[in-house]
């Protein structure tokens, strides 16, 4: 298992990207959360197999249909969440 950091910039919030992120990991497999950060930007934290994580990531670069990804930051990390299920936080 490892464990991924994404965080998308650009008209990402108010367009059902958290909601379309929590539809894409489930399918996936993976476990974590997504939620707006005060600065307009949306973060992802995951836990998978680490192909799955590049999947979600290869994802995210785009998002859903309504959203404009400007750029995103990402790092791998040791895992740090302890979750079965992946959610949506506010």
């Amino acid at each position: 298992m490892k464990e991924i950091r994404i965080q998308v910039f650009g008209t990402v919030q108010g367009v059902f990207f958290r909601a379309n992120t929590q539809k894409e990991a489930q399918s996936l497999g993976l476990v974590g959360y997504v939620r707006n950060l005060p600065d307009g930007s949306v973060e992802i934290v995951a836990q998978g197999e680490e192909n799955k994580l590049r999947d979600l990531l290869e994802w995210a670069y785009h998002g859903p249909k309504e959203a404009e990804v400007e750029h995103l930051e990402f790092n791998y990390k040791d895992l740090t969440i302890n979750t079965n299920k992946f959610e949506i936080r506010y």
